[in-house]
């Protein structure tokens, strides 16, 4: 085997996938406590590992992240049978291929940093004591004993190489709060890595986004991505990002000076095969970056939005993100527009795919009071209680707020294994029925409280299902997913006959270009854009490409116009003069 400093001066490095997600998909299990399947079902572990190498891999993670005695309660004899079982397995299979074995080391975490140390160098001296001459630690919020460790296990195996990867949430911090690019720094600067990079939580498309802060480092650089955003489904944890959308973005990111590639959570042996034969290719996948008032306040008695759906008139709702600052007069502007145009009212996204944004239903009052526009929040269960719930509730009710959309919420993708740690003290039908019952106590103004209805799942009756238990819960009606395929239309039209005299809001969410299509079909939860759309934007510029959206939006909302009652659009990349001209067209119907 050539030395893995050698390897990388030539060519990238290729690491395997997610091992966590990829046996509970394979075993139909949630996957905790999968480094117990080292001394329980080592076939299957073992298994694994070769159909990664089959793949293409290059390089294979020991089945060992949380094998650490805080995870097993202090058993250290229980840890090291797992950490020897787990590089037993991975050696075995990496053998034939000659693929490099890197010694899998989760983060320790609850521990005072001496501690911390304490454990790293207990997990380091069990796996050098099993042959162990390459490391990863991999995961990390915050450099805690790492650097330490990392000079240990050199002093023991000068030869050794260690490579460090942390982990940020959308924004670039890491939930213990530091920019993950200083850690990125500090720990390449120690004199004691040898390489450095980000894994889990983020897609490919956001992986990218922190790369760019760290580019100067002079040390390899690692990506491991999930697969796409996680999406919950009966409490598990899927990801849907396309094999080949992984793999043609990561590889795409040599170019920027990446030289180790693999996945994290979601990714299977068909993504590493799809980056194996991506590698070298171009083509990187980039999104658009996202795009006041002087009038009275306004404060209605009664929401003339609900009032004109409820009399049948084909209202128009449309969806703006909130801004990621402190900022708030682009949006302003904006809604202002949108409201010339014609539109009925403005929803505003609660924190979309889990990333902090200003607050919706704040940003709503200020819609409302300056603008006179009917505002319709989103309000999510994730990381409020009923105590947060209700101070916020009470606060709308006085600023005369009438109408929301309850959520669940896009699940914080975490660095705690395939497991979603954010705080949901209950769901959306809780949410309703609370709000409702706020409402029938007299404790707020009573809200029109809709709910969302994904029209682009592949098993439509289970989403029937459950939006007749929302219904149940005091929901009024339903903001659907954006039509675009044919799927989502059938199950509109079925939407219609199941759901009686539920009120249906048709999402419309007009595609601004290829790039942008195939990014929303593999990396956004609910969003099934079919491929002859896709393809019909191949090769255009903007304008063109804008005239297509245009064009494309009005025949979906034709096609769905027998079974909805208003239209809901979502803004792509806060492109309201685009939404305004499908608005205005809309109006002359």
């Amino acid at each position: 085997m050539a030395d893995i400093r050698e390897h990388l001066k030539h060519e990238p490095l290729v690491f395997d996938g997610g091992m966590g997600t990829y046996y509970a998909q394979k075993t139909n299990t949630r996957g905790k406590g999968v480094e117990l399947a080292n001394l329980q079902s080592p076939d299957v572990v073992a298994g694994i590992h070769t159909e990664y190498l089959h793949a293409g891999a290059q390089a294979i993670k020991t089945n060992t992240f949380a094998a650490n005695r805080i995870v097993y309660q202090g058993d250290d004899e229980l840890v090291a049978q797992i950490i020897r079982a787990g590089w037993a397995l991975a050696a075995r299979a990496a053998e034939p291929f000659g693929a490099y074995v890197f010694a899998d080391i989760g983060p320790v975490i609850g521990l005072p940093p001496r501690d911390i140390a304490a454990e790293y160098r207990f997990l380091a001296d069990t796996f050098l004591s099993c042959g162990s001459t390459h490391f990863l630690f991999e995961t990390n919020s915050s450099a805690e004993g790492l650097t330490e460790t990392a000079a240990y296990i050199k002093a023991a195996c000068p030869y050794a190489f260690v490579q460090i990867s942390f982990t940020a949430l959308p924004g670039g911090y890491t939930r213990d709060g530091f920019f993950a690019e200083d850690l990125v720094r500090a720990v390449a600067e120690s004199g004691q890595v040898d390489a450095v990079g980000f894994n889990c939580v983020n897609g490919v498309r956001q992986m990218k986004e922190l790369l760019h802060h760290v580019k100067s480092v002079s040390l390899p650089l690692a990506l491991m991505p999930n697969a796409g955003h996680p999406m919950v489904v009966d409490g598990r944890t899927f990801y849907e990002s396309a094999p080949e959308y992984f793999a043609e973005t990561l590889a795409a990111l040599v170019q920027d000076g990446v030289s180790i590639l693999g996945g994290c959570c979601g990714t299977t042996p068909a993504h590493i095969r799809a980056l194996c034969t991506a590698l070298g290719t171009q083509g990187t996948v980039t999104a658009d970056v996202q795009a006041v008032a002087e009038q009275e306040p306004v404060i209605q008695a009664e929401s003339p939005f609900f009032a004109a759906l409820r009399d049948g008139r084909k209202v128009i709702a449309v969806e703006l993100d909130p801004p990621e600052t402190g900022h708030a007069e682009k949006f302003l502007r904006g809604a202002r527009e949108l409201r010339e145009a014609g539109v009925d009212a403005i929803t505003i996204a609660d924190n979309p795919v889990a990333r902090a944004r200003m607050d919706a239903a704040m940003l709503a009052a200020r819609v409302h009071r300056e603008l006179g526009i009917e505002p319709i929040p989103h309000m999510t269960c994730r990381d409020r209680n009923l105590n947060a719930i209700k101070s916020i509730l009470l606060g709308l009710s006085a600023e005369g707020i009438h109408n929301m959309i309850a959520i669940t919420g896009d699940p914080i993708p975490t660095a705690e294994r395939d497991e979603v740690k954010s705080v949901y003290q209950f769901n959306s039908r809780k949410l309703s029925a609370f709000i409702k019952s706020l409402g029938e106590h007299g404790d707020v103004l009573p809200f029109h409280v809709f709910g969302a209805l994904n029209i682009n799942a592949k098993h439509f009756p289970s989403q029937i299902g459950l939006a007749k238990k929302k219904l149940e819960a005091g929901m009024t009606g339903f903001f659907t997913q954006p039509v675009l395929s044919e799927r989502a239309k059938e199950n509109l039209r079925t939407a219609r006959e199941e759901l009686g005299d539920a009120l249906i809001m048709g999402g419309l969410m007009p595609v601004v270009s290829e790039r942008n299509a195939r990014f929303m079909e593999s990396e956004i939860a609910g969003i099934h854009v079919e491929e002859r759309i896709i393809n019909a934007y191949h090769g255009l510029d903007r304008e063109a490409a804008e005239e297509l959206a245009v064009r494309l939006s009005l025949e979906i909302a034709h096609d769905i116009e027998p079974y909805i009652d208003g239209y809901y659009i979502i803004t792509p990349f806060s492109r309201t003069p685009l939404v305004a001209r499908i608005v205005a067209e809309l109006l002359k119907r």
